[in-house]
């Protein structure tokens, strides 16, 4: 159950948040004619990218705590977002080489919050994650980070691939994990870098696999072929961690 602090109801709430330019991930609108007031909050919605959907009054009401939601309910990050700019700029801060986490539609929020506990600890710079089809900053992550989520940078992107595509602009190499890469031992994951990590289902989208220079794997021994997103993601950060920061590999 997620903290009932994050979930707005009513048009004067969600006017007012959208004032107080309040983190939104997402926002819930009765579908239909609208007037005037909900216009308007759609409007400003789309002008700051939040994503929105047109749901009936059925949907709506299961949703709604308080059952007096005016045909709208907003949905707010537990914590702000940042620029992806930010995750670079925290690096340099530190006079180390950026490293990323993207995250391609990751839908549980405990394997978000468990791999913003991860980063955290092994000195990841930031995660990307993606504004549609993806958990963002909810209480349930924030609660799972286990206080990590206070630290490691969030940046919270409209277009996985464009992002990549400007990432290697700036110098950046970008490793995918999939189970037909290369094994992780024999891809240098040193220097400016970013590591793609698929939906827990899915894997990588094709689109975002094309845009990606290696193709690399966890090494697996046994009978079961695959792992849970965010350990598949920890052993990834780790062996990046091994490479870049000890000399004797």
């Amino acid at each position: 159950m997620e903290n009932t602090d994050l979930i707005l109801e009513g048009r004067n709430a969600i006017t007012e948040a959208l004032k107080a330019d309040r983190s939104i991930d997402k926002l819930f609108v009765i579908d239909g004619k609208h007037d005037g007031p909900i216009k308007k909050i759609v409007s400003e919605a789309r002008k700051r990218n939040i994503v929105v959907n047109f749901v009936n009054k059925d949907k709506l009401n299961d949703i709604s705590l308080t059952k007096k939601h005016q045909g709208v309910i907003a949905y707010t990050a537990a914590y702000d977002y940042v620029e992806v700019k930010d995750i670079i700029e925290e690096a340099n801060s530190k006079g180390e080489p950026p490293f990323i986490i993207i995250l391609d539609s990751i839908e549980d929020p405990h394997n978000l919050g468990a791999i913003l506990r991860t980063a955290n600890i092994a000195g990841v710079h930031g995660v990307i994650i993606p504004k549609r089809r993806a958990v963002g900053l909810t209480a349930t992550v924030a609660k799972t980070s286990a206080g990590a989520i206070e630290y490691t940078k969030v940046a919270r992107v409209t277009n996985i691939a464009r992002t990549i595509d400007e990432l290697k602009k700036q110098g950046f190499w970008i490793a995918c994990a999939d189970m037909d890469g290369e094994l992780m031992y024999n891809v240098d994951l040193k220097g400016s870098m970013a590591i793609v990590i698929g939906n827990e289902g899915e894997g990588v989208s094709r689109i975002v696999k094309e845009k990606c220079d290696f193709i690399v794997k966890v090494p697996m021994k046994g009978e079961i072929t695959s792992l849970n997103a965010s350990v598949a993601t920890g052993i990834l950060i780790y062996e990046a961690l091994r490479q870049r920061d000890y000399k004797d590999n």
